[in-house]
């Protein structure tokens, strides 16, 4: 089990590995080339450059979050094949740099969705958060303009400009996707990249869909431990896995967290651990990784990782903005710092509890 923080690497985090590194237990950073489009080829000399760049900084790159998918992989398109062939050469590129995990998504349009940024809690902290409502009200082709006012500058991830530019495009193109569609999508790109993941042992661990539920009329299929267990058992091979988030499946309180890490016990090799609290049925909002602050029992999930052997990489999800920072939305040091330090003393117990 390794403690990581995720870092966005040169130019783009407000965060400085400097100060990651101070953080204990810290065993490295899990990062993404944040100047690269879904479809791009990672090459060699990107990656060689990247890792340089953590060097430099004292730690060390253990997974890459996330080589994206393409819209045209995810919908089946003309340049289907393409980006396919492109996304292994990515992965080619990965396996001899020594990267094994890549965590990535299968989300139409929207790799994740939040209708505030800053919202302030009782404690004075300010938090992502979401109210359904507010989507229901919300005019699409918009959300680029509302998103980039709230970010305060900061490029936000899954939400590259060049992409939502054409937002209505995208959209005219998910129209006649279904579910099934998106599904059967996924394991023709699961397929056609098992060479390459078994040339260099590298686990493809999927991201839960952000919130756990349909929204704009779009397909989700990786919401709940039905969907997950359905993947896993469709391409069941060594390198379909979970990326495990509690911050993503704990948007549904209907998720049963602890049965989904049984579930997929041996497919997680990487996990995403933060708190929500559910303030209703359609309005939650990220917190303090603590299980009082929150509605999620943070103990509970990592026991049941704990017991089910897991070994793999794990990190503090979003972080509360606390003590004056000012940072990249959900990614400051200080909470984070704090979520890390806290996880790490429940796996601590957990060990010694063992033994």
């Amino acid at each position: 089990m390794k403690m990581t923080l995720r870092w966005y690497g040169p130019g783009y985090d407000t965060v400085s590995l400097e100060n990651i590194r101070q953080i204990p237990g810290i065993k490295g950073v899990v990062t993404s080339l944040m100047g690269k489009l879904p479809g791009e080829v990672w090459t060699d000399e990107d990656i060689a450059e990247l890792q340089a760049a953590a060097k430099e900084g004292g730690l060390d790159i253990l997974a890459f979050e996330s080589i994206n998918i393409s819209d045209d992989i995810k919908i089946g398109g003309a340049k289907r094949d393409e980006h396919i062939a492109n996304y292994i050469k990515s992965l080619e590129a990965a396996g001899k740099a020594g990267i094994q995990t890549i965590c990535y998504n299968f989300m139409p349009v929207f790799d994740w969705t939040r209708t505030d940024l800053w919202r302030e809690r009782e404690d004075g902290s300010f938090v992502l958060a979401y109210n359904q409502e507010v989507i229901d009200q919300v005019d699409v082709t918009k959300l680029k303009e509302s998103m980039e006012e709230m970010s305060g500058g900061h490029l936000l991830p899954g939400w590259e400009p060049e992409r939502m530019d054409r937002i209505r495009e995208l959209f005219d193109a998910y129209k006649d996707v279904t579910e099934e569609d998106l599904f059967q999508n996924l394991v023709y790109f699961l397929n056609a990249i098992e060479d390459v993941c078994s040339k260099y042992d590298i686990k493809m661990a999927i991201h839960p869909d952000d919130p756990a539920w349909p929204i704009f009329g779009l397909p989700r299929i990786i919401t709940n431990k039905e969907q997950i267990v359905r993947l896993l058992t469709t391409v069941d091979k060594p390198h379909n896995n979970l990326t495990f988030c509690s911050g993503s499946l704990g948007t549904n309180p209907k998720n049963d967290m602890v049965e989904i890490i049984h579930a997929a016990k041996g497919r997680i090799p990487f996990a995403h651990l933060r708190n929500v609290r559910h303030n209703s049925p359609t309005d939650f909002e990220e917190s303090a990784h603590l299980s009082s602050d929150g509605s999620v029992d943070m103990y509970e999930l990592i026991k049941a990782l704990h017991d089910t052997g897991f070994d793999g990489i794990y990190r503090p999800d979003h972080g509360r903005m606390i003590w004056g920072e000012k940072a990249l939305p959900g990614y400051g040091l200080y909470d984070r710092a704090l979520g890390a330090s806290y996880m790490e003393g429940i796996w601590e117990a957990l060990e010694k509890a063992g033994k």
